[in-house]
């Protein structure tokens, strides 16, 4: 920016004249208008002040937008007047305009075809008109003090202008005049009022202000601006001036500009003249800028609030693990929020769709719903949600009840569709059909996700089962029972097992032991501790020698497992006594409980299995009188947890001294629930009890 200011000899030696060149930047109208203002209190013509800064800023702003070239604003002053030339330096040629004074007729013609900066122009100059130099083209204009007519003012400084006389009438006096039409004040405030910035819905208030303005400026007997903002409710009034438009009369309509689904229209019930319609076509673009900036307001409201539906609809469907639970959760989730009504079909293993959940927004009609959903044929429902299934993509439903449907994959695997009611007032608009797909997509694999689990489940269940005996043999003078608890995670296999099998010349081994880890590695150590011990004790190996033997198995195995194991033989002994032959290999010792209501701690403890080469396994000899029996448990039941309290094995043993003297059944029932009670989470490990009673009477 480069200004240069000297005083001018145009029409006398003391005309102010100011000459700058701007850049073609957003900052240059206020450049210029602070040059123009400096040019006016130098000259002593405050009264011009409005105009002339209205008129600088619409050919700055102008020739900024459409030239794209650097500016030359040249301000001229004298004792009547003001005269300011804006010259770019973009290539072409002026249209010829005809140049007089300011333009008083009720037809604006070619001039209002050239802008909106022209029509003001041609409305609050005195005179104006174009130039055309070899470097450029410009536009001038003429602001002469009020009164100041017929007196002296300076020439153009620039050539290829010209003034016009004054319009005359045929009988060569003056042109009658209108009214002047709005003040450069009036326009002012008008381009320059916004919002109320904290209020918390300002548009209509700003809207019921900018009409008023309008109104007054044009003497408008009453308007109205209808706004419909694609919310189902249609066009709504948004402010209204004076009285209402009466449809019979010749009304000014200008449409707001304003992008889907924001649609509406200024009205206004007033008289033709020469601003009427430019001045509402300024109104309607001031209004639509704001109503722009709620519409994006607005939706990016509207996205957030999507973006937290969504991101609530997954959490809720990865907390169910459940199929069944997690289908019934959907429908739950799109009504009445995303649709009327939602129905969520899954095929089956010969894919034919099947109804799992519905739901409608109003009760009374889910019947109706259903019966719909039941229909066959080739135009019913069931037939456009197969449609949906085959193509993979959305199907719209017709009527009665009116919709379309998404299919439901996951991985690849088409589960079934989800089919979703338009809302009773408005169809769906292109954000909630994205939304909608987007939960079909997190409900096929939250089904998906279920399905595996569930499957999971079946697999851990079925294989804890084969590590268990169906049943305990039932004999006759000896009570066996067993409680087992899995782990709070149910599609996991524990490594605690028990088992009784029976022993050459009327014997019984009872097995209580536990594989450290879960899943499916220690589900497979434990198949072996078991099928090993049931082939040396069928081959008539001394206990001893079978932990002996399973231990260099485990050992040999290197998989890093290793097992506590509890074995005892149980034989008819003198009288009414059970004698019971106790090996420990590393396992917690049993309780013994006695009839006068005594609980102790009987045998000696020994070497875990697959930890060492060699093992050490004394063995202990328990006498079971008749009502005495041994209470044979797992860790899982001595670590349940409270926080940081342990159950712990004194617990057990107060727990299990009350029972002496009740049968096996309530005995291991008892102590179960006293393990479960004391802490309300679910098992961290798999819980094994196995009760031996002595039953002899």
């Amino acid at each position: 920016m480069s200004p240069e200011a000297g005083p001018a000899k145009i029409g006398g030696p003391d005309e102010p004249v100011r000459r700058v060149r701007l850049p073609a930047d957003r900052r240059t109208p206020a450049a210029a208008r602070a040059l123009v203002r400096s040019v006016l209190a130098a000259a002593r013509l405050d009264s011009l002040l409005n105009e002339a800064l209205l008129l600088t800023t619409e050919l700055t702003t102008n020739a900024v937008e459409h030239a794209g070239t650097e500016l030359d604003i040249e301000v001229v002053a004298d004792d009547v007047g003001l005269t300011v030339t804006v010259s770019d330096f973009a290539p072409g040629t002026v249209d010829e305009l005809n140049v007089g004074i300011r333009n008083n007729s009720a037809e604006i013609g070619e001039v209002s075809e050239r802008g909106r900066g022209l029509l003001l122009v041609d409305h609050f100059a005195s005179r104006w008109g174009t130039t055309y130099l070899p470097t450029g083209k410009g536009v001038w204009f003429r602001l002469d003090r009020p009164g100041a007519a017929g007196q002296r003012t300076s020439a153009r400084p620039e050539t290829g202008s010209a003034l016009g006389p004054p319009a005359a009438t045929a009988g060569g006096g003056a042109a009658p005049t209108e009214h002047p039409g709005p003040s450069a004040g009036a326009v002012s405030e008008l381009m320059q009022s916004a919002p109320e910035p904290y209020a918390e819905d300002p548009l209509p208030g700003f809207a019921t202000d900018l009409l008023a303005r309008l109104g007054e400026m044009v003497g408008a007997a009453g308007g109205v601006v209808r706004l419909d903002r694609g919310d189902g409710q249609g066009r709504q009034v948004l402010a209204r001036y004076g009285r209402t438009p009466r449809e019979g009369n010749e009304l000014l309509r200008v449409p707001l500009a304003v992008h889907r689904p924001y649609a509406g229209e200024l009205e206004l019930d007033a008289a033709p003249s020469t601003y009427a319609q430019p001045l509402a076509v300024l109104t309607a673009e001031r209004l639509s800028l704001h109503l722009e900036n709620d519409r994006l307001r607005r939706a990016d409201v509207r996205r957030q609030a999507w973006l937290t539906f969504l991101a609530e609809a997954s959490e809720l469907l990865a907390q169910s693990l459940d199929v069944e639970l997690t289908m019934a959760l959907i429908p739950q989730l799109v009504v009445p929020r995303l649709g009327q009504w939602c129905a969520v079909h899954t095929t089956d293993e010969w894919g034919r769709l099947r109804l799992a959940a519905a739901t409608h927004a109003d009760e009374a009609v889910l019947p109706q719903l259903h019966k719909v959903l039941r229909e066959t044929g080739p135009d019913s429902m069931l037939s456009r949600l197969r449609e949906a299934t085959r193509i993979g993509s959305q199907v719209p439903l017709g009527g009665p009840m009116e919709g379309f449907a998404v299919p439901l994959v996951a991985r690849g695997q088409r589960l079934g569709t989800l089919a979703v009611g338009r809302h009773q007032r408005h169809r769906h608009d292109p954000d909630e059909v994205a939304v909608l797909e987007d939960v079909a997509r997190r409900a096929a694999l939250a089904i998906e996700n279920a399905r595996i689990h569930a499957e999971r489940r079946r697999v851990a269940q079925t294989l804890q089962q084969s590590l268990l005996p169906p049943v305990l043999p039932v004999v006759e003078g000896i009570g066996f029972a067993a409680e087992y608890v899995p782990t709070g995670d149910d599609a996991e296999v524990g490594g605690d097992f028990y088992d009784v099998l029976r022993l050459p010349g009327g014997r019984w081994l009872v097995v209580i032991g536990d594989v450290s880890g879960k899943g499916v590695e220690a589900a497979a150590v434990t198949g072996l501790v078991r099928d090993v011990i049931r082939v040396l004790v069928t081959d008539g190996k001394p206990l001893p020698e079978v932990l002996g033997r399973l231990n260099e198995t485990l050992v040999e195995r290197g998989s890093g497992r290793y097992c506590t194991l509890a074995l005892a033989a149980v034989a008819p002994g003198s009288g009414d006594q059970l004698d019971v032959s106790l090996h420990l290999a590393g396992h917690d010792r049993p309780v013994l409980l006695r009839p006068g209501g005594g609980a102790d701690f009987v045998g000696a403890g020994g070497t875990a299995l697959g930890l060492l080469d060699s093992i050490a396994s004394p063995t202990a000899e328990v006498p079971l009188a008749p009502g005495e029996a041994l209470v044979f448990y797992t860790d899982g039941v001595t670590e349940r947890r409270r926080g940081r309290e342990l159950f712990g094995v004194e617990r057990l043993r107060e727990s299990a001294a009350p029972l002496a003297g009740y049968s096996a059944d309530v005995v291991a029932a008892r102590l179960r629930s006293a393990a479960i009670g004391f802490s309300v989470e679910a098992p961290r490990d798999d819980i094994a009890i196995l009760v031996l009673r002595n039953d002899r009477l």
